[in-house]
């Protein structure tokens, strides 16, 4: 007589463990699902491009024209030298003067795009968006808004706690400059095309 088939000792012929539920990915927090829409944006602009461009190639100069390119997404009213209202924080009066981008959404913006691309493999020494001619070009719509805005760019000081019995000031440099409070850039869906700035 054949013996009756028993357990297996080996453990590489036990079936395997029903499916159970699977755990949901984790929660991206607000800055990284921000900096992920920032990315793909970015890397649409790039397929978009006339002609088209790959990453490797990308300079700090297609990083400006990118800026650039978001400036018709704007919600900053940003007045000509010429206009009636140049300077003045509170204008009595609309006027046909520019909606751009706010220096303070683009410095974000630029913030978050220099660390997605070294997390996407990119070296430092090589990110377009730590270029000097980037860092420029961000002090100059800085300054260049702070003036037609008639608001001066104030760099906000943290205070140390201490005898003052007070915090900081709760707002921030965006503000101070005339940024949104939130400082998300993105340009509407489907609407991302590339091929030089639209000044």
């Amino acid at each position: 007589m054949d013996p009756e088939p028993g357990p297996s000792s080996s453990a590489g012929t036990d079936p395997p463990p029903p499916p159970g539920p699977s755990q949901p990915p984790p929660q991206l927090s607000r800055y990284e699902a921000q900096k992920r829409r920032d990315w793909n944006t970015f890397l649409q602009y790039l397929r978009n491009h006339k002609p088209p461009l790959t990453l490797a190639r990308c300079s700090g100069a297609h990083v400006i024209e990118f800026l650039k390119y978001l400036d018709q997404f704007g919600k900053t009213k940003v007045h000509a030298a010429g206009c009636a209202f140049y300077g003045q924080p509170n204008p009595p009066a609309s006027c046909a003067c520019p909606l751009k981008q706010a220096w303070g959404s683009l410095d974000a913006l630029i913030g978050r795009l220099r660390a997605a691309y070294e997390e996407n493999g990119g070296a430092p020494d090589s990110n377009p968006f730590a270029a000097r001619a980037v860092r420029i070009y961000l002090r100059e719509v800085r300054d260049a808004q702070a003036k037609a805005r008639g608001i001066p760019y104030e760099k906000i000081r943290k205070r140390k706690r201490g005898g003052d019995g007070g915090g900081g000031s709760a707002s921030s440099s965006g503000a101070a400059a005339g940024g949104s409070s939130s400082s998300s850039v993105v340009a509407p869906a489907g609407e991302v095309s590339g091929g030089g700035a639209s000044s």
